[in-house]
């Protein structure tokens, strides 16, 4: 078992971001010796999975909801299935407009590094928009997708 404190540490949360986690209720069978709470290794796993929603953009209170249909067993794998689904897609749609702006980063990082080592602009203009060395036109062209 460990203490707050060392959760705290293991996965660099602020303690009271633990405790309003669990005044929130998302460590239902969280044990206490003298009113201290004490993390099992179910808490940290719930931790993970709580850390991996928030990373992917759910909130609080949907996060409790899931952690209230886990309370209600096997009945609810069908709803718990669909918000890992929902969330999925959502975390794949935010990758690709990642990659889109990465694309554009980098193409901006050619722009520049091109135009230093030519002293101007003006000959990577006359490649624009579509004669610019293989690589350089994948980027550009990714970044400027609809």
């Amino acid at each position: 078992m460990y203490t707050i404190g060392q959760i705290s540490e293991m996965f660099h949360i602020p303690i009271s971001t633990l405790r309003y986690y669990d005044k929130e209720g998302l460590f239902p069978h969280m044990q206490r010796s003298s009113g201290i709470r004490k993390f099992t290794e179910q808490e940290i796993e719930t931790l993970r999975v709580i850390e991996c929603l928030k990373k992917s953009g759910m909130e609080i209170k949907d996060i409790r909801q899931f952690m209230a249909w886990c309370a209600l067993g096997s009945e609810t794998y069908s709803q718990r299935l669909g918000l890992f689904q929902k969330q999925k897609q959502a975390v794949e749609a935010e990758i690709q407009r990642l990659e889109k702006t990465l694309a554009m980063i980098r193409f901006k990082c050619w722009y520049y590094e091109q135009a230093i080592q030519d002293g101007n602009e003006d000959h990577i203009h006359e490649m624009l928009p579509n004669r610019l060395p293989k690589d350089i036109q994948l980027l550009y062209d990714h970044a400027h997708e609809e």
